[in-house]
């Protein structure tokens, strides 16, 4: 288990980033603990379950965050299955998710690859410190294995963009741009380091001879090496609240359209067709989803109005709530009027 990478203690939400391709056959019938043990807690957030692994990121108070860590490597139902599990923390000033989630899913990362399996290959790990080294070589051909809107809040310098939209599509991309007789080559990277896991098994499959990927991923790389000394350009987008992390994993200046979930810079929020709630310069023409969004907006600010929340756990509450107090208050005239 590893330790707090960012101590500071005085957050009250530390975020855990998790992920471990191990042997889970019996990965339906870990999901019910697991989610009972996040929810008595508090946790929020979201984790996978698959045989192939786990994958996820979750959010609480560090003693919530601390008991997790021990129930996933060392006293619960997953024995040392996930011992070594890349593992990340940070620490945030606002809840980072609204919701617990434990799903179940044929993969951690969905490649559809089945010759891709990295409990039997991957490709070589190289630490953050020894990352720009690498990348600056003329012989190394560096790929960001990211789907385009990531891609576009930030990147490696002289990384190539696959252009995709789905990690799926890394297959077709690999098939039409790169060349093993020809890439001797090829260095990788991705958020976390997950997807790389996959990226680099799969590209070893098809014969390409050296194959890098950074290890515990563009995070790591944010957290470990100085800001002056880094080559990634821009923000890393994460799959939260923040949106996006800089340099020592300080919160970012990106936002979310909640038309289209599409990534916004604040250049992006200064263009013309940003209306914020409604629609960004990535869906303009989209009617439809500009109208749900127009309505979720209309929605949360009458939930603002009440001081009640509009998603999320609390949301739910909230609702339950209120509906109680009409039961309540139908009952009382009810028995107002018999009485009369």
């Amino acid at each position: 288990m590893s330790d707090p990478t960012l101590p500071q203690p005085h957050h009250p939400y530390k975020v855990m980033a998790v992920y471990k391709f191990a042997d889970l056959p019996d990965a339906e019938t870990l999901k019910t603990p697991l989610a009972q043990f996040c929810c008595n807690r508090g946790i929020k957030g979201t984790l996978i379950l698959a045989p192939e692994g786990i994958n996820g990121t979750v959010s609480g108070t560090p003693e919530a965050i601390d008991a997790l860590a021990d129930f996933l490597f060392a006293s619960g139902p997953f024995g040392t299955r996930l011992t070594g599990a890349e593992v990340k923390y940070s620490f945030a000033d606002t809840a980072p998710f609204l919701r617990m989630k434990v799903r179940l899913k044929p993969e951690i990362v969905t490649l559809r690859a089945p010759e891709a399996n990295p409990s039997q290959q991957v490709g070589t790990y190289v630490e953050p410190e020894n990352w720009n080294a690498l990348i600056e070589r003329n012989d190394v051909v560096l790929v960001d294995t990211r789907n385009d809107y990531e891609v576009g809040l930030g990147t490696f310098q002289r990384a190539l963009d696959p252009k995709t939209e789905s990690f799926v599509e890394f297959k077709d991309y690999v098939a039409k741009n790169l060349d093993p007789a020809r890439d001797r080559r090829v260095a990788m990277f991705c958020t976390g380091g997950i997807r790389c896991e996959k990226a680099s098994s799969y590209l070893l499959s098809q014969g390409f001879e050296e194959v890098f990927h950074l290890k515990g991923g563009i995070l790591k790389y944010l957290e470990t090496v100085p800001e002056a000394e880094s080559r990634f350009a821009g923000e890393c987008f994460v799959f939260d609240e923040r949106v996006s992390v800089g340099h020592g994993l300080e919160l970012g200046t990106a936002t979310l359209c909640r038309a289209c979930r599409h990534p916004l810079t604040p250049d992006d929020r200064q263009h013309a067709d940003y209306h914020e709630g409604i629609s960004c310069p990535h869906c303009v023409g989209d009617a439809a989803k500009h109208a749900a969004a127009a309505e979720r907006q209309h929605q949360m600010d009458l939930a603002k109005k009440r001081g009640a929340s509009h998603l999320g756990d609390d949301a739910m509450t909230d609702a339950a709530e209120r509906r109680q107090a009409k039961k309540a208050r139908a009952e009382q005239s009810r028995l107002a009027n018999k009485l009369d």
